[in-house]
């Protein structure tokens, strides 16, 4: 049926267009992981959409912006299509979604690793190297939920101790593993993105952190930062 209508097997449909359903994928997951959080906040529903929005193509924005690129979004309609369709899909299922637990950062897990491997592939598609790439795809993946997290006041997750952007780069290294392999490049896809996911969830489960910046048993006296601001 599907060759018939498309005049392509769905299976060489998928092949061609594999990145670019990812990017929708994780569009859909990253913005209704902005609007499950927009509705912790009790934003109304242009505030939600908004807060989706923004945390589905920030990442890919900024990337498109240090590439030299105009922004993905402004190409094609389909991206703000696909972030209403997650709020209605929030809207009407929303005490199925209420009812699991982390959906945030299950929604959250699937748009990073999702977008981690768009990032590489626009990154390398433009011919830049794959230290680059995978700058890139740290970038595409957790940008998007910093501004997010900004954005309803939050502590952002990549500034806090939880394995978030190192896992986007362990993605990205298994991407470039693989490419010197010659694995299919869909599977290279698939690989990368599910070790990015599976990263954050082990990372959570046994709750593996980073160390943080300690300043040891230095004091700081803040009423010298007062009294100088005053001065100033």
């Amino acid at each position: 049926m599907f060759e018939l209508i498309f005049g392509i097997s769905l299976i060489d449909y998928v092949r061609e267009n594999f990145v670019v359903l990812l990017d929708h994928a994780g569009t859909f997951a990253f913005a209704l992981s902005g609007i499950r959080l927009a509705a912790e906040k009790e934003f109304d529903w242009f505030g939600a959409l908004v807060v989706g929005f923004v945390t589905a193509i920030g990442g890919g924005t900024t990337r498109d912006l240090l590439l030299g690129v105009t922004p993905f979004w402004m190409l094609n309609g389909s991206y703000l299509i696909v972030t209403a369709l997650a709020l209605l899909s929030f809207i009407f299922l929303k005490n199925v979604i209420l009812r699991l637990n982390k959906t945030i950062f299950l929604f959250d897990t699937i748009g990073l690793g999702l977008f981690v491997v768009v990032g590489i592939e626009k990154t390398l598609a433009a011919d830049y190297p794959f230290w680059v790439a995978i700058i890139m795809g740290m970038i595409t993946g957790s940008v998007g939920g910093l501004i997010r997290d900004v954005l309803i006041n939050e502590m952002p997750l990549i500034l806090r101790r939880d394995i978030y952007a190192i896992a986007c780069v362990i993605g990205g290294l298994v991407f470039a593993l693989c490419y010197r392999l010659e694995v299919e490049r869909a599977l290279i896809d698939l690989i990368s993105a599910s070790t990015v996911i599976l990263i954050r969830f082990i990372a959570v489960k046994y709750k593996i952190q980073l160390p943080t910046v300690k300043h040891g048993d230095i004091k700081i006296d803040k009423k010298i930062f007062r009294s100088k601001n005053k001065t100033e």
